[in-house]
């Protein structure tokens, strides 16, 4: 006979399940205490409050990841012996690294829509915790991929990030609808690790496009 998951472990996966479903702020305590089978009580008693249970779900995916991060960063600088990392290993590396931990939980979409609540919906508890306690990978990625491309001023490579970033959790977090597509209309059969392929020349095609022309200066108002 089957072990049943324990109370917390229950009350984190329906957690992580209606947030990437409906977001932070349409999920309810009780929505979550009705689906898991438990008691409001239960939530307080493990969790404390809903911030709370959001910072429990986030770590459940992003402490693996981090360490495994760091660790593959490591091993590269290692590899390179102080040298500059091309941006392509540095591209492959965050995308194993965000592809394994989510496969060992069977849940990349739920993982890829988590990512992009972060960004699209996260209040000021969730930025906070996770630029805490997990920025300092995100900053030493960040230097690496600055170290890497040096011809892009700060503004665009910020920019350039959090658009390769956006593309890829939009592609992930879709990824059955995509497979779909593919099927439908080109029969192709497409896996995780053969669409990360594709994904990888267009993220770093982008990186290393020409800078735009500059802006005309905007005139004032009147």
């Amino acid at each position: 006979m089957a072990q049943q998951p324990d109370t917390v472990t229950r009350i984190l996966d329906t957690a992580e399940v209606l947030f990437a479903e409906r977001g932070f702020a349409e999920t309810s305590l009780r929505n979550i205490t009705s689906k898991a089978k438990v008691n409001l009580a239960a939530v307080n008693y493990h969790f404390g409050s809903k911030k709370s249970l959001i910072q429990a779900v986030f770590a459940r995916y992003l402490d693996p990841f981090t360490e495994r991060f760091h660790t593959a960063l490591d091993e590269l600088e290692a590899r390179h012996a102080g040298g500059v990392i091309p941006l392509e290993e540095l591209l492959e590396t965050m995308a194993r690294c965000v592809l394994e931990v989510p496969a060992e939980r069977n849940s990349l979409k739920v993982f890829m829509r988590l990512l992009g609540l972060a960004y699209s919906q996260a209040q000021g508890h969730l930025r906070r915790y996770i630029q805490e306690e997990y920025g300092s990978a995100f900053t030493r990625f960040t230097e690496l991929v600055r170290l890497a491309t040096p011809e892009l001023p700060d503004a665009e490579r910020f920019w350039r990030l959090h658009f390769m970033l956006g593309t890829v959790i939009f592609t992930l977090s879709g990824l059955d609808a995509l497979r779909d597509i593919a099927e439908q209309d080109y029969g192709e059969h497409v896996g995780v690790r053969d669409l990360v392929r594709r994904l990888r020349p267009v993220v770093v095609a982008a990186m290393n496009a020409p800078l735009p022309e500059s802006f005309p200066p905007q005139r004032e108002a009147g």
